[in-house]
């Protein structure tokens, strides 16, 4: 299971940037999960809290924002969503000439956090 690896991965950032801003608790980590990136989002929300353990992240929410794949044909510059298993063959033209444009992201995109520190707060209110 390779989400543990992915949720591990996650913590290890996000503990990174927080801790030294001065968070005393993460409230949530959102994050864009390509269709195509391999994951299970049920394994890795469960695999978050795990991972979460003792650290300041320890209880925060992980949001999971889906992104669908999308292609682009180079031949008839068509784009449509290639589904799961992906179908990279264009619909239009048949052309194999074909650009993934979305669908493998994995990446955090946001992170909720209290902090001690003075006014301004160094953490975005959520």
């Amino acid at each position: 299971m390779h989400e543990m690896s992915i949720a591990l991965a996650v913590v290890d950032q996000v503990d990174g940037a927080a801790r030294p801003a001065g968070a005393t608790a993460v409230r949530s980590v959102r994050l864009q999960v390509g269709e195509l990136a391999g994951v299970v989002p049920d394994a890795l929300t469960f695999s978050f809290q795990l991972a979460c353990a003792g650290t300041v992240l320890e209880g925060a929410e992980l949001d999971i924002e889906p992104v669908p794949a999308r292609a682009r044909c180079g031949a008839c510059a068509r784009t449509w969503l290639p589904g799961m298993p992906p179908r990279l063959t264009c619909p239009g033209c048949g052309g194999t000439d074909t650009e993934l444009l979305s669908g493998r992201e994995l990446q955090i995109v946001r992170v909720c956090w209290h902090d001690t520190a003075p006014h301004p707060p160094i953490s975005q209110e959520c």
